[in-house]
């Protein structure tokens, strides 16, 4: 592997949002933009309200993918699974995700707000640049 975790959570922590693939109930696809945070262990959070269509979704089924970087030619896909925090783990888990959005802050109160945190399992790394590079890598 030359891409380090060093050098993917630097890519990640440059870029605040992602497209995120979720399954709905009918086992149809479903993508949203959301804003991310990572932590150096490459644990991806976010916030969500219960209204939303990716809370009932991942409570069925965790299973997640991200595509970062899309807009430029170097592009992460990430793959994990969702999982709710609770104390410590969930305050340690918001002070990376209030470090990335402070105003996120002022949301913690919202009814049905929840933080998902993403551990990967599958990570593809693009790079388009000459010379071309493109790695996988999977995380226990």
């Amino acid at each position: 592997m030359t891409v380090s975790k060093q050098e993917l959570y630097d890519f990640i922590r440059a870029r605040k949002l992602a497209v995120v693939a979720t399954v709905s109930g009918d086992g149809a696809p479903e993508a949203a933009l959301v804003g991310i945070a990572v932590t150096p262990d490459l644990e991806l959070i976010f916030d969500t309200t219960d209204a939303t269509r990716k809370y009932p979704n991942l409570e069925r089924d965790p299973r997640i993918a991200f595509v970062i970087g899309w807009d430029d030619v170097v592009t992460l896909q990430y793959e994990g699974v969702a999982d709710e925090p609770e104390g410590e783990e969930l305050e340690r888990l918001k002070a990376v995700y209030f470090e990335t959005f402070p105003e996120g802050r002022a949301r913690q109160d919202w009814p049905g707000l929840t933080y998902f945190r993403v551990k990967p399992r599958w990570v593809r790394f693009s790079n388009y640049f000459r010379p071309r590079r493109i790695e996988e890598m999977t995380f226990s």
